[in-house]
């Protein structure tokens, strides 16, 4: 089935919540502690999703085919900064070229906005991600963080848009 590419709806948040879940239960596994990703509840992820579809900050596009919600990606851009807040894709659908084609998406729209820059966060242990934006032109810039909610290390990383001028 083919792959669309749309912005999501307020109607989208179930399926938005559960490809999110997915990935924490699943593919963070192993990657983050068991406590972390216990921490982050049904009730924690569907406010939390709610809270961001609802608040009109930014843009949430998501992936489907055959009407079933593959994979999110959420964005925003302030100026000439661009930020991609969120990017998942649904364990089952992974290896397909879908991380590819969101963040391409999000990059793409980032760089419609008026974003020269975009940087993005990414637990630090977690390595096949870290490879995957490393594959596609973001690379880590030093910037660490530790979020309360999360406790674990992040790395921000960044990389210039299509179009940007040196």
């Amino acid at each position: 089935m083919p792959i669309q590419l749309r912005p999501a709806t307020t109607a989208d948040v179930d399926a938005v919540v559960a490809v999110f879940l997915a990935c924490w239960r699943e593919s963070y596994r192993g990657v983050l502690p068991d406590s972390t990703i216990d921490a982050m509840s049904d009730e924690k992820a569907q406010q939390l999703w709610e809270r961001v579809m609802g608040s009109g900050e930014g843009e949430v596009l998501v992936a489907e085919s055959a009407g079933t919600v593959l994979g999110v990606t959420r964005l925003a851009a302030n100026g000439a900064e661009g930020v991609v807040h969120s990017l998942y894709v649904a364990p089952d659908s992974q290896g397909q070229g879908l991380g590819q084609l969101l963040l391409s998406a999000a990059a793409s729209r980032l760089a419609d906005l008026g974003a020269r820059n975009a940087s993005l966060w990414v637990f630090a242990a977690n390595a096949p991600s870290l490879a995957f934006y490393r594959r596609h032109g973001w690379e880590p810039d030093g910037t660490q963080r530790t979020q309360e909610q999360f406790g674990e290390l992040e790395l921000r990383v960044v990389r210039r848009l299509a179009g940007a001028s040196e």
